[in-house]
């Protein structure tokens, strides 16, 4: 049986990273996709787990081969997602997650109608403004660019397949688990 593509996707301070952990740590059976970047690999990454990691020119040369699902360039550097790598994990019969933004998603979708998409959604904006200030990662400036940004997320998570409440991580693990029950057809 072949594996199910599953996009996920979520403003940024939503807890995607959280609730990915926590389900992929119940569910060993379903994998994370890997990204190709071309940005330098931090202490502790190893190629071909956290990442492949690839020069500009030959990122570049993917993209003119029409070799990703989707990318996008962020600070610099490039990220995508390899063609290749989702489909030959779907033929092995693994279930593969993307955790993607939106536009990502929307390419992927495009690409690939079969996919499910999940936008995991903050329970107002105004705890999500909360959530981006206790991680004390960010100036002012980049609170206030996410909170923008999220506005519009939000509008085109509804268009997304399912959409999950992360209000209590509990709660959305659980909805999370139902989904990728649900869409498998395994009993409960």
């Amino acid at each position: 049986m072949k594996g199910r593509l599953f996009i996920i996707s979520g403003c940024s301070g939503v807890g995607k990273g959280t609730l990915l952990k926590l389900f992929l740590e119940k569910n060993p059976n379903i994998k994370l996709s890997i990204s190709a970047t071309t940005r330098k690999p931090r202490d502790g990454e190893i190629d071909g787990i956290n990442y492949f990691f690839t020069s500009i020119d030959d990122f570049k040369l993917s993209v003119q081969n029409n070799e990703f699902l989707e990318w996008a360039e962020f600070s610099g550097n490039y990220y995508g997602t390899k063609k290749s790598f989702v489909e030959k994990t779907l033929n092995n019969g693994i279930d593969l997650i993307l955790e993607i933004e939106v536009k990502g998603a929307k390419q992927v979708k495009n690409k690939m109608p079969n996919a499910v998409t999940i936008f995991i959604m903050p329970p107002n904006l105004e705890v999500l403004e909360q959530r981006l200030r206790g991680r004390h990662t960010e100036d002012e400036t980049t609170i206030q660019k996410r909170l923008h940004e999220a506005s519009g997320e939000i509008e085109a998570g509804k268009l997304f397949d399912y959409q999950v409440i992360n209000d209590n991580i509990q709660t959305a693990l659980i909805n999370l688990q139902n989904i990728f029950n649900s869409e498998r057809n395994i009993n409960v």
